[in-house]
């Protein structure tokens, strides 16, 4: 490497360097106070560099991820690896622009190879991206091992444009990742509906005309740009993370199209910016490992904690319902036994309760305690309290009304089925059961004016009327 070049890259390295040799001796509070002062020109960068790359990472990963290119994604990051090795070699020196112009080429080549791969053969899409992935990568490993044989092997650097480092980008890789940034978010604001279509629907796209090989070559072509101009912050191997882990985090939240972009890259930009500043607290700390590991985090706590999509969120929810369930049958289970008596009695024995939910006595008794928690029942113990198959249940007013309304929905869904969808009579039973739970009051509002308020079921068995369900009681007639 020649006195030019050197002092050259001097110039543009030295300040960031200097930099992160300067917070050596400094502690977390003093650190953080300096990183979001933004006092520094060298942080100034750096965070306008994660922002811009997040802005064009989100936008271009919810779009990819849609169209469920995830692969294709992965595939250019490694395509470009013999590009930035070429790049490299024919420059002789760490040249930025040099390596992102063979990256470039790199990438270009790898989409028109795909593109010619799935148009001029039977391959299909997934076999074609595999085939570009493992060549162009092969080759780019060989490619690095020449490298290690050259003199300036080992002071090459080139590891940066593999794993990313924060500390490499100069103010000309700044404007490339803005430049991109911009152009990205231009296109998509132009030709958002012409993506939109060809992406979820080409046979609608062809039938009114629009070019949709041109767009998808387009579409192709911004992401391999996308892709070459964060590279320096994430590396070949993580940058396809940066467009896929955001993006998934947003269809965590919402299926609506433009939502999701501006999610995703949102994501995108605070996992930068957590990441570059957990980076600059520690400098041993790989910038693009740390925020891929940021987005990871941050899909985590939104895929557990959404408050509608969480799983954790979910499954109390679920929890809560198979409760609810669990009380209103054995409030209908009580129910029934007492019809069975034809209403002469208040009380039911467990055991007889037992036997109708085809559970044990203790399982049953568990099965009670909801009910008498809710104050929906109570239960009269025997003499003996070693026979608790001997105790006795009834319903307060509270659970009567509540059974009789469970009662009702499910007899009702009954006659509807077996009157208006010409159902068996005995088929309906099941499909009774399932609706029974979920059956709003507006919805049973309807189903008593089609059926003309009725009385009886399919079975001939007494719907438990309105004025049963306020009283609290079972009105026979």
């Amino acid at each position: 490497m020649n006195a030019t070049k050197t002092f050259s890259l001097t110039l543009i390295f030295l300040p960031i360097s200097q930099l992160l040799a300067s917070t050596k001796d400094l502690d977390f509070f003093d650190r953080t106070l300096r990183f979001f002062s933004f006092n520094d020109y060298s942080v100034q960068v750096v965070v306008l560099g994660v922002i811009f790359m997040g802005i064009g990472c989100g936008l271009m990963g919810g779009l990819v991820v849609t169209r469920r290119l995830s692969l294709f994604s992965d595939t250019l990051s490694h395509a470009v690896l013999p590009g930035i090795v070429i790049g490299f070699i024919l420059g002789g020196f760490k040249s930025s622009f040099v390596v992102i112009i063979g990256a470039m080429v790199a990438g270009f080549l790898g989409v028109t190879l795909i593109s010619s791969i799935t148009k001029y053969t039977k391959i299909r899409l997934d076999s074609a991206l595999g085939l570009v992935l493992s060549g162009f990568y092969a080759m780019g490993v060989c490619f690095l091992t020449r490298i290690q044989k050259l003199e300036f092997g080992n002071q090459s650097g080139i590891d940066r444009y593999i794993f990313g480092q924060i500390a490499g980008i100069s103010s000309t890789d700044l404007y490339t990742i803005v430049i991109s940034g911009v152009l990205i978010l231009a296109i998509i604001i132009l030709f958002y509906k012409e993506l939109l279509v060809t992406g979820f629907d080409s046979n609608f796209a062809h039938s009114i005309g629009l070019p949709v090989e041109f767009i998808q070559y387009i579409f192709w072509m911004l992401l391999a740009f996308t892709v070459i101009t964060s590279l320096q912050i994430v590396g070949v191997i993580l940058v396809s993370a940066l467009l896929i882990i955001p993006a998934a985090t947003a269809s965590i939240i919402t299926q609506n199209m433009k939502t999701l972009l501006l999610w995703s890259s949102l994501f995108a930009v605070v996992s930068g910016i957590i990441g570059a500043y957990l980076s600059f607290l520690g400098n041993s700390l790989p910038t693009g490992p740390i925020i891929v590991l940021c987005s990871c985090c941050i899909f985590i706590i939104i895929l557990f904690l959404h408050w509608k999509n969480g799983l954790l969120l979910k499954w109390y929810r679920l929890r809560g319902k198979e409760k609810k369930i669990a009380v209103e049958n054995t409030l209908k289970a009580v129910y029934q036994e007492l019809e069975v008596q034809r209403f002469s009695k208040d009380l039911i024995l467990i055991s007889d309760l037992a036997k109708r939910r085809r559970v044990s006595v203790p399982e049953v008794c568990q099965e009670i305690i909801p009910l008498i928690e809710q104050e929906l029942a109570f239960v009269k113990e025997s003499s003996n309290p070693k026979l608790r198959g001997e105790n006795k249940i009834a319903l307060s007013p509270k659970g009567w009304s509540e059974a009789c309304r469970i009662i009702r929905n499910h007899r009702l869904w009954e006659l509807y089925l077996t009157n208006e969808v010409q159902y068996q009579a005995d088929h309906v039973h099941d499909d009774a059961e399932k609706i029974e739970h979920i059956l709003g009051d507006e919805l049973v509002r309807k189903l008593e004016k089609i059926l003309s308020n009725p009385t009886k079921d399919p079975h001939g068995k007494l719907i438990p009327s309105q004025q049963d369900i306020k009283r609290g009681y079972m009105h026979i007639q």
